[in-house]
């Protein structure tokens, strides 16, 4: 039994032996390894070469229009508000050829023009309000006359209407063409002219615009009553009435 354990003993202090001279050998091969690794240098490699980042374009409102027009808080928020232009106005007709003045007469019940529709038609004697061809009589004397045509009051000299054929003619030459004689003893007096005055547009005659009245002396773009006068030179004369403004 003795024997036994001493050769038991002496084949386990030969394995221990053996692995401490195996333990040794590969430690130093171990360390040989290391010690060449760390000679060796390892060249390093070259950087990458590196292209340059493109510039950042500059930042536009139409840009975000997607952002605005898709608002999650509104959706129906969109910045192009439509712009209503309202259509422009009409043109402004031209009006007829005017009629002709051939006198004034004045029998005792108010001032008579002698007029015609044209300068060799018939003579006839119109009062102040009444008609003549397409044409409102307003108020007129021996040096201004106004008329009235599509709502538009035209202010004339009398010398401008005149017939231009001979010499003025009197309030006498004109009885037989008007069937009015004139009263014994009244003497045609002249018809003062009317004072000029600020009077504002005339009365709603269901037209846009507003006739001037005759003598108004509002000069060209007063605003009275939220109305604008204007007045336009045309090759009849001067043509005036009052526009709404901001309609």
């Amino acid at each position: 039994m003795n024997r036994k354990l001493l050769a038991l003993n002496l084949l386990l202090v030969a394995a221990l032996i053996y692995a401490g001279f195996q333990y040794h050998a590969r430690r130093v091969a171990a360390q040989a390894r290391e010690a060449a690794t760390l000679i060796n240098k390892v060249a390093p490699l070259p950087p990458p070469v590196l292209s340059p980042l493109p510039a950042p374009q500059a930042v536009t409102a139409s840009a975000y229009e997607t952002v605005a027009q898709k608002d999650l808080f509104d959706q129906s928020r969109n910045p192009n508000v439509p712009i209503e232009i309202p259509p422009p106005p009409p043109p402004l007709k031209d009006p007829p050829p005017l009629p002709s003045f051939h006198g004034m007469m004045n029998i005792g019940d108010g001032p008579i023009a002698i007029m015609s529709k044209s300068g060799s038609g018939a003579q006839e004697g119109v009062r102040v309000g009444g008609m003549i061809g397409e044409f409102k009589l307003l108020d007129f004397n021996r040096q201004e006359i106004a008329l009235e045509w599509d709502g538009r009051v035209i202010h004339k000299r009398i010398d401008d209407i005149s017939k231009q054929e001979g010499s003025p003619r009197s309030a006498a030459d004109f009885v037989g063409s008007s069937g009015l004689t004139p009263m014994p003893g009244v003497a045609s007096a002249p018809l003062p002219a009317p004072k000029l005055s600020e009077l504002g547009p005339g009365a709603d005659n269901g037209n846009t615009n507003r006739p001037c009245l005759v003598g108004d002396s509002s000069p060209n773009g007063a605003i009275v009553d939220g109305y604008r006068k204007a007045v336009r030179v045309n090759p009849f004369g001067s043509e005036c009435h009052w526009e709404p403004v901001g309609k």
